[in-house]
C-alpha cells in the first residue's frame, strides 16, 4: 500500500511501556530526532502551577509512542517497511500510524506537554512561551525547540546536562556535536564556556539552534556537519555528542584528535543494553570512561583520553 503525503510525514509506533527502549533503537536508526509519548511515569504537581490537560489525566500508562518525522522529498514507504520487518525481526506487537503533518501543527501539539524543567544542581529549561521566575542561584534556559531535538525533557538530555554543569569552566571551549535545537551549547555558554560551537547535520536543527542562542543571549557558532566531517579542526576542552550508540561508536575513531589531553568527552543517548559496545568502541581509540549516569534504560558516559 502506498501513501500520500503532504509537507511532512508522522509515523507513529505505538508499544507497551517495556518495549519504548528497543522501538527508540529501531527508529533511531532512521533518525534520533524522536517524539515520545511516555505518560508512564507523568505525575501530577503544583510545582509551577500549571493546569493539566484532561486528556494527559486519563492517558493510557500502559501504552508508549515514538514518532518520527520525514519531509516530503523522503521515501516514506520505504521507512515504513523498514520499520514494521524490524518490529517483526524483534518479535514486538505494535500499531504503526501513519499521518500527514504541517510544521506549525507539529510545534503546537506538543507545547502543552512542555514545562519548566529543573535538571542537575542549578539548570532550568524553560519554555520560550512560559513564564519564569528564578530563585537564586539558578540558570536559565530558554528554549523553543521548534522541528529539532532537545527540550531537555528526555533522559539523554537530561543525563548530559549533569556531567555539563560539573565539566565546564570559565573561557573553556565546548564543542557540540548533533546539536539539535543548541540546548547543550548553550548551557555551556551559560555556565562560563568561552567559544562554543554546535553542528548538526539538519539545517533546520542549525537554524533553530541559532535561534534559540540568540534568545538566550548566548554567541554560538552553529553550522552543518556530518559529524566531524565539517568541524573546524581544533582542540576543544568539552566535547558533547548526544547522539545515538550507533553514531558514537562510528565517530570514536575520530572524537580523539578533536580533544586535549585533559579535555572530557560527554556521550549520550545510548540504551543501557548498548553501553558496553559503545564503551568497547571508546576504549579501542584510546578513551576511558570517568563517570557514568544511568536514567530509565539510558546512559551518559563522561570520558577521558589515555595518556601514555
Amino acid at each position: 500500500m502506498a501513501y500520500e503525503y503532504s509537507d511532512w510525514t508522522q509515523i507513529r509506533v505505538t508499544v507497551k511501556v517495556t518495549m519504548l527502549d528497543r522501538v527508540v533503537a529501531i527508529m533511531s536508526m532512521i533518525d534520533p530526532n524522536l517524539m515520545i509519548e511516555d505518560m508512564s511515569d507523568f505525575q501530577i504537581n503544583n510545582r509551577y502551577g500549571e493546569l493539566v490537560d484532561e486528556a494527559l489525566l486519563n492517558a493510557d500508562k500502559t501504552v508508549s509512542s515514538v514518532s518520527l518525522f520525514l519531509a516530503a522529498d523522503a521515501n516514506a514507504d520505504e521507512t515504513i517497511a523498514f520499520i514494521r520487518e524490524k518490529l517483526a525481526a524483534d518479535a514486538i506487537e505494535a500499531t504503526v500510524d501513519v499521518r500527514d503533518v504541517n510544521e506549525e501543527s507539529w510545534v503546537n501539539t506538543w507545547k502543552q506537554y512542555y514545562k519548566p524543567l529543573h535538571i542537575g544542581n542549578r539548570t532550568v529549561i524553560v519554555p520560550k512561551w512560559e513564564e519564569y521566575e528564578p530563585e537564586e542561584g539558578e540558570i536559565v534556559v530558554r528554549m523553543d525547540p521548534g522541528m529539532a531535538f532537545g527540550t531537555g525533557s528526555h533522559e539523554t538530555t537530561r543525563g548530559i546536562i549533569q556531567m555539563l554543569e560539573n565539566c565546564i569552566t570559565d573561557g573553556c571551549t565546548v564543542l557540540d556535536v548533533g546539536c539539535g535545537s543548541g540546548i547543550l551549547a548553550i548551557c555551556a555558554a551559560k555556565y562560563g564556556a568561552g567559544l562554543c560551537r554546535a553542528y548538526d547535520i539538519d539545517p533546520i536543527a542549525v537554524e533553530v539552534a541559532a535561534e534559540n542562542a540568540i534568545e538566550n543571549g548566548c554567541d554560538i557558532e552553529c553550522a552543518e556537519s556530518d559529524l566531524l566531517a565539517g568541524v573546524k579542526a581544533e582542540q576543544y576542552d568539552v566535547i558533547c555528542a548526544n547522539i545515538v550508540a550507533d553514531i558514537i561508536i562510528r565517530m570514536a575513531p575520530d572524537v580523539g584528535r578533536f580533544m586535549k589531553d585533559t579535555s572530557t568527552l560527554l556521550a549520550s543517548g545510548i540504551i543501557t543494553e548498548r553501553a558496553e559496545e559503545v564503551t568497547d568502541a571508546l576504549e579501542a581509540a584510546g578513551l576511558y570512561i570517568v563517570e557514568s549516569i544511568e536514567d530509565n534504560g539510558w546512559c551518559a558516559l563522561a570520558v577521558k583520553k589515555l595518556i601514555k
